[in-house]
C-alpha cells in the first residue's frame, strides 16, 4: 500500500501533467486566432473577391453583358417576353436610365450609365437592377435584378 505521501506526489504529478497539457493547447489555440485575426485585418478573406460576375434580371428580361468603371456602366438587355417592349427605366442603386428604349421581341439594347459613382478601379460592385418596362397591353412592370462585376 502506497504511504500518504508518496499519493500526494502522485496527485501533483498528474495535475501539473494536465495543467502542462491545457496551456499547450491553449498558446496553440491563441496562435490560430491571431493568424485569422491578421488575414481578416489584411483584407486577405475578403468575401467579395470571391463573388463571379453575374447579371441577373427577371424571367424574360437577358442581361448578356455588362461593364463597368469608376463612373459609366454599360449593360447589353434582350427581350425575350414574346412581345414588344417599351422599356422606361433601368434603375441601378446609384444611378438610373430614364430615356425610354423600344425593344421588340428578340432584339438587344445596349444601355450606358454615365456620371455614376460606381467605387474604384479593380474593386467588386454589387447592385440591384431594376427594369421597368411596359408591354403592349400598356400594363407596366418591374423585374429586379443583380449585378455583380467588378470595376474596370
Amino acid at each position: 500500500m502506497a504511504k500518504r505521501g508518496e499519493r500526494k506526489k502522485d496527485v501533483n504529478k498528474r495535475g501539473q501533467a494536465a495543467l502542462e497539457f491545457m496551456m499547450t493547447y491553449g498558446w496553440a489555440i491563441l496562435v490560430v486566432i491571431i493568424a485569422i485575426s491578421a488575414l481578416a485585418y489584411f483584407g486577405v478573406m475578403k468575401s467579395d473577391r470571391f463573388l463571379p460576375d453575374s447579371c441577373l434580371v427577371g424571367p424574360g428580361i437577358g442581361c448578356l453583358s455588362h461593364k463597368a468603371t469608376t463612373d459609366t456602366l454599360t449593360v447589353v438587355l434582350q427581350n425575350s417576353l414574346g412581345q414588344d417592349i417599351l422599356i422606361t427605366n433601368v434603375a441601378v442603386t446609384s444611378c438610373s436610365y430614364t430615356t425610354a428604349t423600344t425593344l421588340k421581341n428578340g432584339d438587344k439594347a445596349t444601355l450606358t450609365f454615365t456620371s455614376c459613382s460606381f467605387g474604384s478601379s479593380g474593386t467588386k460592385l454589387k447592385t440591384d437592377l431594376n427594369v421597368t418596362y411596359r408591354d403592349e397591353e400598356v400594363v407596366y412592370h418591374t423585374r429586379n435584378g443583380e449585378l455583380i462585376t467588378r470595376v474596370e
